[in-house]
Protein backbone atom coordinates (compact mmCIF):
# COMPACT_ATOMS: atom_id res chain seq x y z
CA UNK A 1 0.00 0.00 0.00
CA UNK A 2 0.87 3.48 -1.00
CA UNK A 3 2.49 5.59 2.05
CA UNK A 4 -0.47 7.17 3.81
CA UNK A 5 1.09 10.50 4.66
CA UNK A 6 1.42 10.50 0.24
CA UNK A 7 -1.92 9.60 0.11
CA UNK A 8 -2.92 12.91 2.53
CA UNK A 9 -0.60 15.34 1.42
CA UNK A 10 0.09 14.49 -2.09
CA UNK A 11 -1.10 17.33 -3.58
CA UNK A 12 -0.07 19.58 -1.52
CA UNK A 13 3.66 20.83 -3.10
CA UNK A 14 2.45 21.33 -5.76
CA UNK A 15 -0.78 23.64 -4.62
CA UNK A 16 1.43 25.77 -2.34
CA UNK A 17 4.24 26.31 -5.47
CA UNK A 18 1.09 27.49 -7.96
CA UNK A 19 -0.25 29.61 -4.50
CA UNK A 20 3.24 30.94 -4.71
CA UNK A 21 2.91 32.19 -8.56
CA UNK A 22 -0.27 33.71 -7.95
CA UNK A 23 1.05 35.49 -5.03
CA UNK A 24 4.19 36.41 -6.90
CA UNK A 25 1.93 38.06 -9.45
CA UNK A 26 -0.07 40.48 -6.87
CA UNK A 27 1.00 43.97 -7.74
CA UNK A 28 1.96 46.03 -4.50
CA UNK A 29 0.49 48.64 -6.17
CA UNK A 30 -3.43 47.63 -6.03
CA UNK A 31 -3.06 46.15 -2.92
CA UNK A 32 -5.93 48.67 -2.00
CA UNK A 33 -7.94 47.48 -5.43
CA UNK A 34 -11.33 46.15 -4.31
CA UNK A 35 -13.89 44.67 -6.61
CA UNK A 36 -17.18 45.58 -4.94
CA UNK A 37 -17.76 47.34 -1.54
CA UNK A 38 -18.23 43.98 0.35
CA UNK A 39 -15.13 42.16 -1.20
CA UNK A 40 -11.85 42.43 0.76
CA UNK A 41 -8.89 44.58 -1.06
CA UNK A 42 -6.68 42.94 -3.07
CA UNK A 43 -3.77 43.19 0.08
CA UNK A 44 -6.00 41.63 2.13
CA UNK A 45 -7.11 38.46 0.37
CA UNK A 46 -3.51 37.62 -0.21
CA UNK A 47 -2.50 37.81 3.03
CA UNK A 48 -5.19 35.95 3.45
CA UNK A 49 -4.47 33.32 1.13
CA UNK A 50 -0.29 33.56 2.36
CA UNK A 51 -1.13 32.83 5.95
CA UNK A 52 -4.43 29.96 5.10
CA UNK A 53 -1.12 27.47 5.54
CA UNK A 54 -1.31 27.98 8.85
CA UNK A 55 -4.29 27.41 9.43
CA UNK A 56 -3.67 23.68 7.54
CA UNK A 57 -0.36 23.66 10.55
CA UNK A 58 -2.66 24.53 12.74
CA UNK A 59 -5.10 21.52 11.70
CA UNK A 60 -2.26 19.34 12.16
CA UNK A 61 -0.13 19.92 15.25
CA UNK A 62 -3.17 20.60 17.57
CA UNK A 63 -6.34 19.79 18.60
CA UNK A 64 -7.81 23.13 19.29
CA UNK A 65 -7.40 26.30 17.84
CA UNK A 66 -8.57 29.54 20.27
CA UNK A 67 -8.91 32.73 18.83
CA UNK A 68 -8.56 34.15 22.46
CA UNK A 69 -4.67 33.67 22.63
CA UNK A 70 -3.98 32.41 18.52
CA UNK A 71 -1.73 35.37 16.86
CA UNK A 72 -3.42 37.43 14.09
CA UNK A 73 -1.72 37.57 11.04
CA UNK A 74 -0.50 41.15 10.09
CA UNK A 75 -3.21 43.43 8.39
CA UNK A 76 -1.07 44.68 5.78
CA UNK A 77 2.54 44.42 4.24
CA UNK A 78 4.31 47.03 2.81
CA UNK A 79 5.04 44.76 -1.12
CA UNK A 80 5.03 41.66 -2.68
CA UNK A 81 8.51 40.56 -1.38
CA UNK A 82 7.05 40.64 2.12
CA UNK A 83 3.82 39.22 1.21
CA UNK A 84 5.93 35.94 -0.62
CA UNK A 85 7.97 36.42 2.92
CA UNK A 86 4.80 35.94 4.80
CA UNK A 87 3.52 32.60 2.69
CA UNK A 88 7.11 31.39 3.05
CA UNK A 89 7.19 31.32 6.25
CA UNK A 90 3.27 29.94 6.52
CA UNK A 91 3.88 27.44 4.00
CA UNK A 92 7.43 26.01 6.05
CA UNK A 93 5.63 25.63 9.01
CA UNK A 94 3.06 23.73 7.41
CA UNK A 95 5.75 21.63 5.66
CA UNK A 96 7.41 20.86 9.48
CA UNK A 97 4.09 19.91 10.46
CA UNK A 98 3.85 17.75 7.62
CA UNK A 99 6.70 15.90 8.56
CA UNK A 100 5.68 15.28 12.34
CA UNK A 101 2.04 14.52 11.27
CA UNK A 102 0.93 10.85 12.40
CA UNK A 103 -1.69 10.23 10.56
CA UNK A 104 -3.80 7.87 13.32
CA UNK A 105 -4.79 11.45 14.61
CA UNK A 106 -6.53 12.08 10.83
CA UNK A 107 -10.28 11.57 11.98
CA UNK A 108 -9.15 13.18 15.32
CA UNK A 109 -11.69 15.65 16.51
CA UNK A 110 -10.36 19.51 16.11
CA UNK A 111 -11.82 22.23 17.55
CA UNK A 112 -12.51 26.22 16.89
CA UNK A 113 -13.34 28.21 19.90
CA UNK A 114 -12.81 31.79 21.20
CA UNK A 115 -12.33 31.20 25.04
CA UNK A 116 -14.88 29.24 26.09
CA UNK A 117 -17.32 29.68 23.10
CA UNK A 118 -16.68 26.79 20.51
CA UNK A 119 -17.35 27.93 17.17
CA UNK A 120 -17.22 23.79 15.93
CA UNK A 121 -15.34 20.60 16.88
CA UNK A 122 -15.35 18.67 13.32
CA UNK A 123 -12.98 15.57 12.25
CA UNK A 124 -9.26 17.20 11.57
CA UNK A 125 -9.52 15.44 8.31
CA UNK A 126 -12.52 17.60 7.25
CA UNK A 127 -10.98 20.46 8.64
CA UNK A 128 -8.01 20.20 6.61
CA UNK A 129 -9.34 19.35 3.47
CA UNK A 130 -12.46 21.93 3.54
CA UNK A 131 -11.46 24.64 6.05
CA UNK A 132 -8.17 25.13 4.91
CA UNK A 133 -6.75 23.84 1.78
CA UNK A 134 -9.48 24.15 -0.48
CA UNK A 135 -10.04 27.41 1.53
CA UNK A 136 -6.93 28.70 -0.12
CA UNK A 137 -7.60 26.64 -3.73
CA UNK A 138 -10.99 29.03 -3.92
CA UNK A 139 -9.68 32.30 -2.55
CA UNK A 140 -6.34 31.62 -4.72
CA UNK A 141 -9.15 31.78 -7.51
CA UNK A 142 -10.60 34.67 -6.39
CA UNK A 143 -7.03 36.53 -6.62
CA UNK A 144 -6.84 35.17 -9.82
CA UNK A 145 -10.19 37.34 -10.71
CA UNK A 146 -8.53 40.25 -9.55
CA UNK A 147 -5.57 39.55 -11.65
CA UNK A 148 -7.90 39.33 -14.68
CA UNK A 149 -9.83 42.66 -13.55
CA UNK A 150 -6.10 44.51 -13.15
CA UNK A 151 -5.03 43.53 -16.26
CA UNK A 152 -2.11 41.92 -14.52
CA UNK A 153 -0.69 38.79 -16.07
CA UNK A 154 -2.72 35.27 -14.37
CA UNK A 155 -0.48 32.49 -13.93
CA UNK A 156 -1.03 28.67 -14.88
CA UNK A 157 -2.85 27.47 -12.04
CA UNK A 158 -4.16 24.06 -13.91
CA UNK A 159 -3.09 23.75 -17.72
CA UNK A 160 -3.22 27.12 -19.05
CA UNK A 161 -4.68 30.57 -19.08
CA UNK A 162 -5.24 33.54 -21.61
CA UNK A 163 -2.47 34.54 -21.22
CA UNK A 164 -0.04 31.44 -21.50
CA UNK A 165 -2.60 29.45 -24.06
CA UNK A 166 0.54 26.76 -24.13
CA UNK A 167 -0.98 23.66 -22.03
CA UNK A 168 1.12 22.85 -19.17
CA UNK A 169 0.96 19.70 -17.24
CA UNK A 170 2.74 19.57 -14.10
Amino acid sequence: MANIKALLFGDLERELGVTRKVLAAVPAEKFEFKLHEKSMSLGKLAIHVATLPEWMKNALDRDVLDFASAPRPPQTVPDTAALLALFDQSAGGLREAVEKFDPAGWDATWTIKNGDIVFTSQPRSKVFRVFSFNHMIHHRGQLCVYLRLLNVRVPVVYFNTADDPTFVFE
